[in-house]
C-alpha cells in the first residue's frame, strides 16, 4: 500500500508561479514512477508530468518549457514547480504513484488505472 497526499494549490494570476507538493509513504521501494495528473471540468484526466526512480522526466506538450517535475527518493517527495500560468492550466491536480512500467501514452489514457492517487489540490488562475 502506498498514501499519497497533495499540497501546494491556491489561486493565482495569469502568469504565475506555483509549486506542489506531493508526499508518499507506505511501501516507497515499490515505486517506479511519480506523475502528477490534472483535470478540469468537461475534460478528460490529464497525464501533465512524470519522473522515474532515476530521474526521467517526461511532460504533456502543453506545460512544456513551463512546469519541471522533480522527486527526492530519500524523502519520499515529488514537486511540481509551474511557472507561466495559463487559465487552461485551472483543475484539480493529482500525485500518483505508479508500481508498474508502463509508457506514457498508456498512463495518459483515461482508463488506465492508477495504483495509488492522493485526493487532489486544486490550481485555480485567473485574473
Amino acid at each position: 500500500q502506498v498514501q499519497v497526499v497533495e499540497s501546494g494549490g491556491g489561486l493565482v494570476q495569469p502568469g504565475g508561479s506555483l509549486r506542489l507538493s506531493c508526499a508518499a509513504s507506505g511501501n516507497i521501494e515499490s515505486i517506479t514512477t511519480m506523475d502528477w495528473y490534472r483535470q478540469a471540468p468537461g475534460k478528460r484526466r490529464e497525464l501533465v508530468a512524470s519522473i522515474t526512480r532515476t530521474g526521467i522526466t517526461n511532460y504533456a506538450p502543453s506545460v512544456k518549457g513551463r512546469f519541471t517535475i522533480s522527486r527526492d527518493n530519500a524523502k519520499n517527495t515529488a514537486s511540481l514547480q509551474m511557472n507561466s500560468l495559463k487559465p487552461e492550466d485551472t483543475a484539480v491536480y493529482y500525485c500518483a504513484a505508479d508500481l508498474r512500467f508502463q509508457g506514457w501514452a498508456t498512463r495518459d489514457s483515461p482508463v488506465y488505472p492508477i495504483d495509488y492517487w492522493g485526493k487532489g489540490t486544486l490550481v485555480t488562475v485567473s485574473s
